[in-house]
Parts: structure tokens; sequence; C-alpha cells
């Protein structure tokens, strides 16, 4: 099994949000996913990049990806979010997870940030073992708190 992984390009978007998709029903959430592939262009790859997205190929086929971007912790600085990481349920317990967090902890390195940081479902227990295997710790004391677009537009 030949594996690359690489950054991604606008080409592989719509393989991007098959994979997101795929996770959206793992989760029972597909409802949720409001992004389409021409977000991911347009939001990825124009003037100013919202995010950075890793891929990894499995014989010249995208089989998993990562989506990260900048942010600032008023306490530590510089940060990277890791929004997703993906592998196809066909390809997962294959070492491509562990290649794609690599990735996103050598860019953590290279951008000499002080935290990365990323949320987990409570019931992926198969993730959090993983993602704690990694050196990663959970932090259960905070909750995550979101206005969605309805509440963004009645807000007050």
């Amino acid at each position: 099994m030949d594996i690359t992984i690489r950054k991604a390009k606008k080409e592989d978007m719509s393989r991007v949000h098959e994979l997101i998709m795929e996770l959206a029903v793992y989760e029972k959430l597909p409802q949720e996913v409001e992004v389409n592939p021409s977000d991911l262009v347009n939001d990825g790859f124009g003037e100013k990049p919202l995010f950075h997205c890793f891929v990894a190929e499995v014989n010249s086929t995208v089989e998993g990806m990562a989506i990260i971007y900048n942010r600032y912790s008023t306490w530590k600085g510089k940060t990277v979010h890791l929004e997703d990481l993906i592998v196809t349920k066909n390809m997962r317990n294959k070492g491509i997870g562990a290649l794609l967090l690599d990735k996103v902890i050598l860019f953590g390195k290279e951008m000499s940030v002080k935290r990365i940081s990323w949320e987990v479902i409570d019931w992926n227990k198969k993730a959090i073992k993983f993602y704690e295997r990694k050196g990663a710790k959970l932090i259960s004391d905070w909750s995550i708190i979101h206005l969605n677009k309805e509440a963004i537009k009645n807000y007050h």
C-alpha cells in the first residue's frame, strides 16, 4: 500500500467534501453540513485562505484528510486548531490517521505554535484513545459553545 500525505489542491475538494459527509453520517449529523465543495475551494484557496488541508492518498486515491486553521490564544499565543481529521471507514487502522496527525503536528512545529487543539465527540472512544496515545490530553472541564446561523441572525 502506497500512502502519501500532501498539501491538498483545489481539485481534491470534492473528495474532501465526501469525507466530511462520511464523518457527518458517522456522527449521526449529516443534516448539519452546510458547506459544499465550492465553499471549500473558495475558502481554502482564495487570496486569504481560511484553512489549510492535508490529504492522505492511498494508491493515488484520497482516503483521508485533515483541515486546520490558525488561532490565537490570549494565554499561549499562536495556536493551530485541527477542525477535522478523517479517514474513510475502509482505510481505518492502517496508520493513515497517525500520518495525518504527524503532518499537522509538524506544521504546528514549523509555525512555532504553543498549542494544537481540537474537539472529539465524547462517545468516539477509539478516537479519544488514539489521541491520548499520541500524547494529547482530554480537557473535560471545558464546554464547547456555538451560536448557529439562526442564533447569529437573531442575536440582540
